[in-house]
């Protein structure tokens, strides 16, 4: 059985809390932005390294408040998802996704970053499993056959 699945994510805006890192104010506004937001059935936040700090990111409707925040284009893509402890190593989940690609005609995307988002989203589920799962996602794409 594989432990990746590929997800095709369309090209959408995204609310930004600009580029920094947890603590900063950015930061705290957007988590308040976060937990103001309709419970869905996935998460619709997601976390990327980019400009040496860390952008997060949610999908955005119109019509919604942004609480002051920037909404920016997201080039959506092919990701490589598999799913890790949060706060822990994820050298074997990116080992799956290394065999996976070579296995299945893929390859990274280097024109997009790798991001994440955490999944479950409640305490009870966190204090069952004793930590918070963590969707990694890879862009990939293709391999060009010649």
């Amino acid at each position: 059985m594989e432990f990746v699945r590929i997800m095709n994510m369309p090209a959408c805006k995204m609310v930004s809390s600009g580029v920094g890192f947890f603590g900063d104010e950015k930061f705290n506004r957007f988590e308040a932005f976060l937990h103001v937001q309709p419970k869905s059935f996935f998460p619709q936040d997601f976390l990327t390294g980019r400009d040496g700090g860390m952008e997060w990111l949610y999908f955005f409707r119109e019509g919604m408040d942004t609480m002051g925040m920037d909404v920016v284009d997201f080039p959506g893509g092919i990701y490589a998802v598999v799913c890790g402890i949060d706060g822990e190593s994820n050298s074997e989940e990116m080992a799956a996704v290394e065999e996976f690609l070579i296995n299945h005609n893929f390859e990274h995307d280097h024109s997009r970053p790798q991001g994440g988002a955490v999944i479950g989203g409640d305490k009870k589920i966190t204090a069952a499993l004793g930590y918070e799962q963590m969707d990694y996602y890879i862009p990939i794409k293709i391999k060009e056959v010649l």
